[in-house]
C-alpha cells in the first residue's frame, strides 16, 4: 500500500512518499499505517517552481544539514555536520545575515534550479534561502521526527554546540525581522528558534489559533507527544466568539474516540455531510484531477477533521470548501470523547460531489425515527402527497433519467423530511417542487429533518415525460 506524509509550511513542504513493511508492522491494519520503505522525497520551497527530489540517502542527509545549520546559524559555533561535502549529499553556506545556500549534490539539477558547477557528470542544486524559508525547512524536519509513524528508525544525533541563549535569541530576531515577505517575521522566528534543540530546552506550546496541516513539535519531543500531519479541529478550554479550530491529527482522534459504524445512522449523517458541503462548494471549475478526502464527523453532523487521500487533495484542498466548514468551538459545544463517523467525499472534475461512508454499510440502513405503519392511514397520506407535488410541479423537464426520492410526511400530510436516492436526484433537485415545500415551512431546503413525531415515508419518482409516481416506501435499495 502505497503511504504519503505531508509536512507543510508556507515557504516548505516535504512530502514523503512509501510503503509499509508488512513483515514488521505489528498493527498494519490500522487506520493510520507506519511508513517503513521510504521510495521518494520532495522538498517544495517558495520561489521555485520545481521541488528537490531524491530517495532516502538524501532524506537524511538533508535532516542532517539542515538541523546542524540551524544549530550553527544560532550560535555562531561551526558545525561541520552542515558542510560535510565529502560524505554528504546536501551542505548549507552561509552566504550573508539573511542568505543561507542549500546546495545538493545530485546526479543531475531539475528545470528551475541553477547550478554553478562546470562538472557535468555531477552539477550540484545551489538554492539561496532567507532565514524565515531556512526556519520552515528546519520546522517541516521537526514535524517529520514528530511523527512517530514515519521511518521510526531514523534518529536524529546533533552534539550540543555552546552558545549564549539570550544574546543568539536577540541576534536571530533581527537577523530575521527584513527576511518575511506576507508573512509575520516576529512570530515564525521565535517559533524557529524555539524549534532548534539546544540542551535542556522545552518545546513550546501551540497556540489555540494556529493552523497548519502538521503539528509543530521539538526535534526530541516527548514521549506523550503525537504527530498531527492530518487537519482536524479541536476545542479550546475558554471559546470566544473569534476562537478559531485548532489543529490535531484526525486520526489519533480516531484511534481514541469510538466509530460510528451504525448503518442508520449514518446514512443520516451522509446527508448532513453533503448538505455541508454542497452549497458551500461555489466554484467547480478548473480541477484536473479528483480531489478525494477522508472526513471525520461528529454525531451530530460536525466536520471534525479531514485528510487528503490523494496526491491532488493535498494540493487542491484551498479549492474546496473543508477548510471553512471544519467545526468552531465558539459555536459548538467542546469534543472530548465523542464517536466519529467516517465518510469519503470527492470532488470531481465534472464539479459533482460525491459523499459516502468510508467503510460502506455493514448492512442496508434503516430511516431513524418513529414511523406511521397503519395501512389506511399511509394510503391516505399517500394520495395526499401525489396531489401536493402534482400541483406544484409545472414546466418541461430538461433531465433524462428519472429523480428519486425518501419523501416523509407527517400525520397531517405535512412534509418533514426528503432526501435524493440517486446522483441525477441531486443534480437536478431544483427542477422538483421539493425544495419548495419544505422551505416554506422550515426556512431552508436543507433543515434538519422533524424526527420529533411519527412520520410516513414515500418513494417520489419525477419521469423525464412529466409522469409522477408516488408509492410507500419500502426501504434503502
Amino acid at each position: 500500500m502505497n503511504i504519503q506524509r505531508k509536512y507543510s509550511l508556507p515557504n516548505c513542504t516535504l512530502l514523503l512518499e512509501g510503503l509499509s513493511d508488512v513483515t514488521r508492522a505489528a498493527h498494519f491494519q490500522e487506520m493510520r499505517p507506519e511508513l517503513s520503505i521510504l521510495v521518494n522525497v520532495e522538498c517544495y520551497l517558495s520561489g521555485y517552481n520545481q521541488p528537490l527530489t531524491g530517495g532516502r540517502e538524501f532524506f537524511e542527509s538533508l535532516v542532517r544539514a539542515v538541523s546542524g545549520y540551524a544549530q550553527e546559524f544560532l550560535s555562531s559555533v561551526p558545525n561541520p555536520q552542515a558542510h560535510n561535502q565529502e560524505s554528504e549529499l546536501v551542505e548549507f553556506q552561509k552566504v550573508d545575515s539573511n542568505r543561507h545556500r542549500l546546495i545538493v549534490h545530485s546526479e543531475g539539477a531539475p528545470e528551475g534550479f541553477e547550478s554553478h558547477s562546470n562538472n557535468s557528470k555531477r552539477p550540484p542544486i545551489e538554492i539561496d534561502l532567507n532565514t524565515v524559508q531556512l526556519f520552515d525547512l528546519v520546522e517541516a524536519v521537526d514535524q517529520f521526527f514528530a511523527d512517530s509513524q514515519t521511518l521510526p528508525e531514523l534518529s536524529l544525533e546533533l552534539q550540543p554546540v555552546t552558545r549564549r541563549y539570550g544574546g543568539a535569541s536577540q541576534a536571530f530576531i533581527r537577523q530575521a525581522v527584513p527576511a518575511a515577505v506576507g508573512v509575520s517575521t516576529l512570530a515564525v522566528a521565535a517559533i524557529a528558534f524555539n524549534l532548534i534543540p539546544p540542551p535542556q530546552m522545552h518545546p513550546p506550546q501551540p497556540k489555540p489559533d494556529e493552523q497548519t496541516s502538521s503539528t509543530t513539535k521539538s526535534l526530541t519531543p516527548p514521549a506523550s507527544a503525537a504527530a498531527t500531519p492530518i487537519v482536524a479541529a479541536t476545542s479550546t478550554p475558554t471559546p470566544t466568539a473569534s476562537t478559531k479550530p485548532a489543529v490535531k491529527d484526525l486520526e489519533a482522534l480516531l484511534n481514541t474516540v469510538s466509530e460510528i459504524t451504525d448503518p442508520s445512522q449514518l446514512r443520516a449523517l451522509n446527508r448532513q455531510v453533503y448538505n455541508q458541503i454542497h452549497p458551500a462548494w461555489t466554484n467547480r471549475s478548473g480541477l484536473q484531477q479528483d480531489l478525494i478526502y477522508r472526513l471525520g464527523v461528529a454525531a451530530d453532523g460536525a466536520i471534525v477533521g479531514y485528510k487528503a487521500v490523494n496526491k491532488e487533495a493535498n494540493l487542491g484542498v484551498g479549492q474546496t470548501p473543508l477548510p471553512n466548514l471544519l467545526y468552531n468551538p465558539a459555536n459548538r459545544a467542546p469534543i472530548s470523547n465523542e464517536p466519529v463517523a467516517q465518510f469519503r467525499v470527492v470532488f470531481n472534475t465534472k464539479g459533482v460531489l460525491e459523499v459516502s461512508p468510508w467503510r460502506g454499510y455493514a448492512s442496508t440502513p434503516e430511516v431513524v425515527g418513529a414511523k406511521i405503519t397503519d395501512s389506511n392511514i399511509v394510503k391516505g397520506l399517500n394520495q395526499k402527497l401525489y396531489n401536493a407535488v402534482r400541483q406544484t410541479w409545472s414546466g418541461t423537464p430538461t433531465f433524462t433519467r428519472d429523480l428519486k426520492y425518501r419523501v416523509a410526511v407527517n400525520k397531517d400530510g405535512v412534509i418533514a423530511d426528503y432526501e435524493p436516492l440517486n446522483q441525477v436526484a441531486f443534480d437536478y433537485f431544483r427542477e422538483t417542487p421539493l425544495p419548495k415545500m419544505f422551505n416554506a415551512i422550515y426556512g431552508s431546503n436543507v433543515a434538519a429533518p422533524n424526527d420529533k413525531e411519527p412520520l410516513a415515508h414515500f418513494q417520489v419518482i419525477f419521469k423525464p415525460s412529466g409522469k409522477l409516481e408516488v408509492t410507500p416506501w419500502q426501504g434503502y435499495q
